[in-house]
């Protein structure tokens, strides 16, 4: 089969373009930078389209002779110079695919969004697709991602069979990009470059395997129901226990120290000046301080359920990625139990 595929040199979109290669497929990657695409694509199953989803040209050129689209390019990063960037490439990029798709005549579209855009847990209650009607939603990147899913249900009226999944706070092998910022904090943490946790750590967050998140990204393809959403998570767990297991799979003990809200919010607000006076990209931001400061407890029962979806365990997964920080950066060293 023909798959068309945005994003293909992103985090989850390059191991889903590989995967999907490995099994058989025919891929047509739209890529912004052809070389990129050359080293990280290398494979006789995919074929590279240089062009951008704001320029519907070259969607529709990417597009000829597929029968399904998935959609995970998206603009992601803490911050960015231009506060329009995020609704002009998450919600009008995802208009552009679907005024393309709709007159290539291809129905199957799967669109990537984020768990975040449900909410946060409220009395330590887990959320699923439909737990907050009106969540209060601290970033732009969750802000744009809503309204990018409200403007496919209305695509779903137009003869689109669209679908929408939401991957929590992804994590493992792969790229070391925006969108994998957990790994990366993993391997700033083994190095001891990263000392720090929101106010006591006890804040709990879901994290899931990169592979799990592949295979509900198929599966959803495969499966959902039209206009349906699937949150695709992983392991609740807190900041401090996830860390100690690190601590414990390398035998080695390192020290967090905590950095009370007021603290990191002030910390971040510097942070965010210098990225508007010089352009710096900023480790975090104040919407980012104030939402990882709750807790987020995920249930990815639905997906379970209707799309066969599975979780790999916490521990399996962490050795995993440890492993492969390891034999990915000689700097890396991990007495690995």
């Amino acid at each position: 089969m023909n798959i068309f595929i945005t994003g293909a040199t992103g985090y989850i979109g390059h191991r889903l373009a590989l995967q999907l290669a490995n099994d058989g497929h025919q891929i047509h990657a739209l890529v912004r930078d052809m070389q990129k695409g050359e080293e990280l694509l290398k494979h006789k199953n995919i074929l590279l389209f240089h062009g951008d989803i704001l320029d519907k040209p070259s969607l529709l050129k990417a597009m000829a002779h597929c029968h399904q689209v998935y959609h995970l390019a998206a603009l992601a990063s803490v911050w960015n110079k231009d506060p329009n960037a995020y609704y002009n490439i998450n919600v009008n990029g995802l208009k552009n695919v679907l005024d393309c798709c709709l007159e290539m005549h291809i129905k199957n579209v799967l669109f990537t969004s984020t768990a975040g855009v449900v909410g946060d847990s409220v009395n330590m209650q887990p959320v699923a697709e439909l737990t907050n009607s009106n969540p209060k939603l601290e970033t732009l990147y969750e802000k744009s991602k809503l309204q990018a899913e409200i403007l496919l249900k209305q695509y779903n009226q137009k003869g689109i069979s669209g679908v929408i999944v939401n991957p929590s706070r992804v994590y493992g092998p792969g790229l070391l990009t925006e969108s994998n910022g957990f790994t990366r904090l993993i391997k700033m943490y083994i190095n001891d470059q990263w000392k720090v946790k929101p106010s006591n750590g006890k804040s709990i967050g879901n994290y899931v395997y990169i592979d799990d998140t592949i295979n509900g990204l198929i599966n959803a393809m495969e499966k959902a129901q039209p206009g349906e959403r699937y949150l695709l998570g992983g392991i609740n767990i807190t900041y401090n226990d996830f860390f100690s297991l690190v601590d414990e799979f390398t035998n080695k003990r390192r020290k967090l120290y905590n950095l009370p809200s007021s603290i990191m919010l002030f910390l971040s607000q510097m942070l965010l000046l210098r990225a508007i006076l010089f352009g710096k990209q900023p480790l975090i931001t104040p919407p980012f301080v104030r939402k990882y400061n709750k807790h987020w407890i995920v249930t990815s029962a639905k997906a379970e359920k209707e799309l066969g979806y599975t979780i790999t365990p916490l521990r399996e997964g962490l050795v995993k990625t440890l492993k492969w920080l390891m034999e990915a950066d000689d700097h890396i060293k991990c007495n690995l139990q």
